[in-house]
Protein backbone atom coordinates (compact mmCIF):
# COMPACT_ATOMS: atom_id res chain seq x y z
CA UNK A 1 0.00 0.00 0.00
CA UNK A 2 1.41 3.39 -1.01
CA UNK A 3 2.32 5.97 1.58
CA UNK A 4 -0.30 8.46 0.37
CA UNK A 5 -3.06 5.85 0.50
CA UNK A 6 -2.19 5.03 4.10
CA UNK A 7 -2.33 8.73 5.07
CA UNK A 8 -5.60 9.27 3.20
CA UNK A 9 -7.14 6.20 4.82
CA UNK A 10 -6.09 7.32 8.30
CA UNK A 11 -7.19 10.94 7.92
CA UNK A 12 -10.42 10.74 5.96
CA UNK A 13 -13.19 8.30 5.30
CA UNK A 14 -15.34 6.21 7.57
CA UNK A 15 -14.26 5.35 11.09
CA UNK A 16 -14.25 1.57 10.76
CA UNK A 17 -11.79 1.33 7.81
CA UNK A 18 -9.45 3.74 9.61
CA UNK A 19 -9.51 1.65 12.77
CA UNK A 20 -8.89 -1.61 10.90
CA UNK A 21 -5.96 -0.02 9.03
CA UNK A 22 -4.62 1.41 12.28
CA UNK A 23 -4.94 -1.99 13.93
CA UNK A 24 -2.93 -3.51 11.08
CA UNK A 25 -0.24 -0.81 11.20
CA UNK A 26 0.20 -0.95 14.98
CA UNK A 27 0.42 -4.74 14.98
CA UNK A 28 2.99 -4.66 12.15
CA UNK A 29 5.04 -1.99 13.89
CA UNK A 30 4.76 -3.81 17.21
CA UNK A 31 5.98 -7.10 15.76
CA UNK A 32 8.94 -5.35 14.11
CA UNK A 33 9.77 -3.61 17.38
CA UNK A 34 9.55 -6.86 19.33
CA UNK A 35 12.06 -8.53 17.00
CA UNK A 36 14.50 -5.65 17.43
CA UNK A 37 17.47 -6.35 19.69
CA UNK A 38 17.36 -2.97 21.42
CA UNK A 39 15.63 -3.01 24.80
CA UNK A 40 13.93 0.43 24.52
CA UNK A 41 12.17 -0.68 21.35
CA UNK A 42 10.99 -3.87 23.04
CA UNK A 43 9.58 -1.73 25.88
CA UNK A 44 7.80 0.42 23.29
CA UNK A 45 6.26 -2.71 21.78
CA UNK A 46 5.05 -3.79 25.23
CA UNK A 47 3.62 -0.32 25.85
CA UNK A 48 1.73 -0.43 22.55
CA UNK A 49 0.39 -3.86 23.45
CA UNK A 50 -0.64 -2.74 26.95
CA UNK A 51 -2.47 0.37 25.69
CA UNK A 52 -3.82 -1.22 22.51
CA UNK A 53 -7.52 -0.69 23.17
CA UNK A 54 -7.04 2.87 24.40
CA UNK A 55 -5.14 3.81 21.25
CA UNK A 56 -7.89 2.40 19.05
CA UNK A 57 -10.60 4.11 21.14
CA UNK A 58 -8.81 7.47 20.93
CA UNK A 59 -8.54 7.16 17.17
CA UNK A 60 -12.20 6.25 16.81
CA UNK A 61 -13.66 8.88 19.13
CA UNK A 62 -11.57 11.86 17.93
CA UNK A 63 -11.87 13.52 21.35
CA UNK A 64 -9.33 16.12 22.38
CA UNK A 65 -8.35 17.82 25.61
CA UNK A 66 -7.51 21.10 23.86
CA UNK A 67 -10.25 23.08 25.60
CA UNK A 68 -9.08 21.89 29.02
CA UNK A 69 -5.49 22.84 28.18
CA UNK A 70 -6.66 26.28 27.03
CA UNK A 71 -8.57 26.87 30.26
CA UNK A 72 -5.54 25.72 32.27
CA UNK A 73 -3.37 28.24 30.40
CA UNK A 74 -5.82 31.04 31.26
CA UNK A 75 -5.81 30.07 34.95
CA UNK A 76 -2.01 29.88 35.04
CA UNK A 77 -1.81 33.35 33.44
CA UNK A 78 -4.23 34.73 36.07
CA UNK A 79 -2.10 33.22 38.84
CA UNK A 80 1.02 34.82 37.38
CA UNK A 81 -0.67 38.23 37.05
CA UNK A 82 -1.88 38.12 40.65
CA UNK A 83 1.48 36.90 42.01
CA UNK A 84 -0.36 34.57 44.34
CA UNK A 85 -3.72 34.67 46.08
CA UNK A 86 -4.29 35.23 49.76
CA UNK A 87 -6.54 32.19 50.17
CA UNK A 88 -7.39 29.11 48.17
CA UNK A 89 -10.98 30.27 48.08
CA UNK A 90 -9.94 33.42 46.19
CA UNK A 91 -8.06 31.31 43.64
CA UNK A 92 -11.09 29.07 43.13
CA UNK A 93 -13.32 32.12 42.70
CA UNK A 94 -11.02 33.54 40.02
CA UNK A 95 -10.97 30.14 38.29
CA UNK A 96 -14.78 30.19 38.15
CA UNK A 97 -14.75 33.75 36.81
CA UNK A 98 -12.23 32.90 34.10
CA UNK A 99 -13.47 29.48 33.07
CA UNK A 100 -17.17 29.86 33.74
CA UNK A 101 -17.97 31.93 30.66
CA UNK A 102 -20.32 34.04 32.75
CA UNK A 103 -22.45 36.48 30.75
CA UNK A 104 -24.70 38.17 33.34
CA UNK A 105 -22.13 39.77 35.62
CA UNK A 106 -23.08 43.05 37.32
CA UNK A 107 -21.40 46.26 36.21
CA UNK A 108 -18.28 47.28 38.07
CA UNK A 109 -19.02 49.54 41.07
CA UNK A 110 -15.87 51.49 40.30
CA UNK A 111 -16.46 54.09 37.62
CA UNK A 112 -13.72 55.17 35.33
CA UNK A 113 -12.43 58.68 35.77
CA UNK A 114 -10.43 58.83 32.57
CA UNK A 115 -11.34 61.61 30.20
CA UNK A 116 -10.50 61.70 26.54
CA UNK A 117 -7.29 63.53 25.82
CA UNK A 118 -7.68 67.07 24.53
CA UNK A 119 -6.67 67.40 20.93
Amino acid sequence: MGQHRVCDALIGGAVQPRISLLRYLISAIGSQLWRCRLEPFKRLALTLKAHWQGILNAFGSRLSNGSVEGMNAQIQAAKARARGFRTTRNLITVCYLIGGKLTHLPASPYGTTCRPAAA
